[in-house]
């Protein structure tokens, strides 16, 4: 079965019942316009056994309870018992003040279902919304919640993939099969990066007509890059293409140096890179929850995610530039430069992808977090990227943050937080947040 949003309106017959069913109408409509994965009865439920009947009929992966009117707190519990899914509670605002009839008495209803989910739930966790349908607040709210279901669905039927382990000194992105399936239902399976490696070598450069017509398509300046290099990377770039169509691949992580560059003789960058823009969310130093990272914002976002370390920061433009050696997603680069490609900064071997990214008013700095304890965290922080050229050799994004850019370095450095972050470009910070209580997260916000 597909995605499926259940709008479950309670209440009694003894309220106002041409407001309620006005505010029925109402939200089916808003619901109805949210998504188009959202089922509803025919008319507002009145008793429990009429609830009963209608949550015979669905199978969500997010309610959305409303109380219409004043409902005991049995109604919520006939849902609980039901179904383990994410909660939204959303509660009506009284039509009319006028000194006369209480017409819905939706908020003493909120109060009654609030209670019966703590007590049928350890941690307590749904998401709150009060006001009318069709108010601003109300849509986003409300929309921000089954954007992160959908997310979070997606992410129990990801599979995802460690390409070699992480190099020493980078242990903060290697992750345990076991782990990623508990805790976000992800799978991981592993493979050593000299098997991919071992398969590139099988091919011949006749092979890669279709990967290198692709490549002359994206990327800018490969007719510089030594043909022995151009070579290389198409064979390298078939085999990771093939690996991730044979095993239903969404996500990897691939370990880069040494190996691509002692061992193959060209680095994995510019491989990682179109893979990033085709979809297939891709990190490089192994780092497996930074490629989960970008998976959940390239899903939030619909676009590509920009992947790196936080190199530098200007407290008095209050901006921090995230920075990595040249595998950001080439549909990410500047229109005035496309995608270039370079030699690595450290190795001098290319190709790698050399440019500053494209500027956007609205982006989120994102993080899956790894506690030392086992536990996990989001971190979270909304801001704007610049209108600037490359900064670094390799590619890099100039962030203005809104939280002042020295309280998210120095916070971010004094909690602990891994060096690595993502860069989604859309304004998706209510949606991680709704995500992360979702999925029982930390959230650290700025």
């Amino acid at each position: 079965m597909g995605f499926q949003v259940a709008y479950i309106p309670i209440g009694v017959g003894t309220y106002h019942m041409e407001s309620a069913q006005d505010q029925f109408d109402k939200s089916v409509a808003m619901l109805s316009e949210l998504s188009g994965a959202c089922v509803y009865p025919e008319k507002v439920l009145l008793t429990v056994q009429e609830l009963a009947a209608y949550l015979d009929t669905i199978d969500p992966d997010l309610v959305v309870l409303q109380n219409v009117t004043f409902a005991n707190a049995a109604y919520a519990s006939e849902v609980l018992k039901r179904f383990d899914c994410p909660v939204v509670l959303w509660t009506l605002r009284e039509p009319v003040i006028d000194g006369g009839r209480l017409r819905l008495n939706s908020l003493t209803g909120a109060y009654s279902a609030a209670n019966a989910i703590h007590a049928f739930r350890k941690d307590g966790q749904f998401e709150y919304i009060f006001g009318a349908p069709g108010e601003a607040e109300v849509k986003a709210e409300i929309g921000a919640a089954i954007r992160a279901a959908e997310t979070m669905v997606a992410l129990k039927s990801l599979k995802m993939a460690a390409i070699g382990h992480t190099p020493q000194g980078f242990g903060f992105g290697r992750a345990l099969d076991a782990e990623l399936m508990s805790t976000f239902g992800v799978t991981l399976e592993a493979i050593e990066a000299r098997e991919l490696i071992e398969k590139a070598k099988g091919y011949e450069f006749t092979d890669c007509a279709e990967e290198m017509a692709e490549a002359n398509d994206t990327v800018c300046g490969l007719d510089q890059t030594p043909e022995k290099n151009v070579v290389d990377f198409a064979r390298l770039y078939k085999a990771y293409k093939a690996y991730v169509a044979e095993n239903g691949i969404g996500a990897l992580s691939s370990r880069c140096w040494p190996d691509f560059f002692v061992s193959f003789g060209t680095p994995v960058c510019t491989v990682l890179s179109l893979l990033n823009k085709n979809g297939i969310s891709a990190s490089c130093e192994a780092d497996v929850y930074g490629a989960l990272s970008m998976f959940i914002g390239q899903k939030l976002s619909g676009k590509s995610t920009f992947f790196g370390d936080p190199v530098s920061m200007d407290e008095k433009e209050g901006t921090i530039t995230y920075w990595h050696c040249g595998m950001a997603a080439c549909n990410l680069a500047r229109k005035d430069t496309g995608a270039q490609v370079g030699v690595h900064p450290n190795r001098k071997i290319g190709p790698v992808m050399d440019f500053g990214c494209e500027p956007c008013e609205n982006v989120t700095v994102f993080r899956v977090g790894r506690k030392p304890d086992g536990g996990f965290r989001f971190f979270i922080a909304k801001g704007a990227a610049l209108d600037k050229p490359r900064q670094f050799n390799g590619t890099s994004i100039v962030v203005k943050t809104d939280a002042p850019a020295k309280d998210v370095v120095y916070g971010t450095i004094k909690a602990g937080w891994e060096p690595h972050f993502v860069v989604v470009y859309a304004d998706v910070a209510n949606e991680l947040e709704k995500l992360g209580n979702m999925l029982g997260m930390e959230i650290c916000r700025y």
